[in-house]
């Protein structure tokens, strides 16, 4: 649906563009394998409401919910519940894929587990176009929490604020969600959705979900709170209504159209590294700003790792904001090699990172991308130009 952030459906070299939007249809509930089939057009948010209003719950959570569930497959969405729930992959159970010569694959099924070969349908998951046309998929689901908890931690400073995650995520408290966020992009989205947050006199904040039952969640909740005061938080607010989880939520949820609304144009990475590396990242990053002349503002997944990383281009002129951006990226994309990390965490290769793929991969891995490339559509016909050629 065009929702994409790295180019994966611009049609670079002319040619056919597929919309699929039109393929819309949840297909089929089925309750004793808990599986959905639905067609590739169906959008995220209708997706998981579908599924909530039945009883059962859809796990991964992108930020852009009119996203459709045939694009998040062509990434391997992530979202804020990865940490506890995993990736879009983690809930693809089958597909059917029409190749470039008209031949439809049936991949994978309703089945529980499968050790018949390669595995084609992983394969195809994440390959954002390149290989085939998703026009069906079977979808795991899990039962619906009884009931959802969030915390919101205020800190002194990011590193503080990043440096509790690690101890969490290790503690067995099983966070459903761990974002951080600071409060110029929170100032950026009060300003956008014309309602305030919670709380923002903090300069950093961790935001903690526990879904489950409720004395579970009770025993969580306390155990994660007292790691956070033992590890600089300066409080710990509980989000246990209706209207303060949506406040909360829906601030996380707008940060990308709110930075997005306070400057002329931006770019973004979305590199993933170790989550004891997040804090090291995000703040390398805040200190390329005065060296390359950039507004610089982040958020992201500290539970998983996958920070989002904005470069802003105020009002400069074309060429200047070019060329520092240029700049920047290169200087970014590096260092989150040298904290062990990858060039894209949820968003793909697409187009826009193509070229770091190939500078950060092995050329083996490049050739062998090219070769399982070949193999699926020996004409090179579907989607040209993007990820590994």
């Amino acid at each position: 649906s065009g929702t994409g952030l790295a180019g994966a459906s611009v049609a670079v070299e002319h040619g056919i563009l597929l919309d699929l939007s039109g393929m819309n249809r949840i297909l089929e509930l089925d309750k004793e394998n808990l599986t959905l089939t639905v067609e590739p057009g169906v959008l995220l948010m209708d997706l998981a409401a579908y599924a909530e209003e039945r009883g059962f719950f859809y796990p991964p959570d992108p930020g852009e919910k009119t996203a459709t569930i045939g694009g998040n497959i062509s990434t391997n969405a992530g979202g804020m519940r990865a940490v506890k729930y995993g990736v879009t992959r983690d809930y693809v159970k089958g597909l059917n894929v029409v190749l470039a010569d008209g031949e439809v694959l049936t991949l994978g099924g309703k089945i529980v587990k499968n050790s018949s070969g390669y595995d084609l349908l992983d394969i195809m998951i994440g390959s954002e176009g390149t290989l085939g046309v998703i026009t069906q998929a079977v979808l795991k689901l899990l039962p619906l929490p009884a009931r959802v908890v969030s915390m919101l931690a205020p800190f002194a400073s990011l590193d503080a604020a990043v440096s509790a995650v690690p101890l969490i995520t290790a503690s067995g408290t099983a966070p459903a969600a761990v974002e951080f966020m600071e409060r110029a992009v929170i100032s950026d989205a009060e300003s956008y959705l014309g309602r305030k947050f919670p709380d923002n006199s903090a300069d950093a904040y961790l935001l903690l979900r526990f879904d489950g039952a409720a004395d579970e969640i009770s025993r969580r909740f306390d155990a994660a709170a007292e790691i956070c005061l033992a590890n600089g938080a300066l409080d710990v607010l509980i989000s246990d209504t209706e209207d303060r989880e949506d406040s909360i939520w829906k601030a996380r949820g707008s940060f990308l159209e709110a930075i997005k609304a306070g400057t002329t144009a931006m770019d973004e990475v979305d590199i993933v590294v170790p989550r004891s590396r997040v804090a090291d990242m995000m703040l390398y990053a805040y200190s390329l700003q005065d060296e390359v002349g950039l507004q610089i503002k982040g958020f992201g997944h500290a539970g998983d790792g996958n920070v989002h990383i904005y470069l802003l281009r105020g009002d400069l002129s074309e060429e200047d904001w070019r060329s520092r951006l240029k700049l920047g990226m290169e200087k970014l994309y590096a260092m989150g090699r040298r904290l062990e990390g990858k060039i894209s965490g949820e968003h793909g290769v697409g187009w826009a990172k193509r070229d770091y793929l190939k500078r950060y991969s092995s050329p083996r891995e490049i050739e062998i991308m090219r070769a399982v490339k070949r193999a699926f559509d020996p004409d090179m016909i579907l989607n040209p130009g993007k990820v590994c050629w």
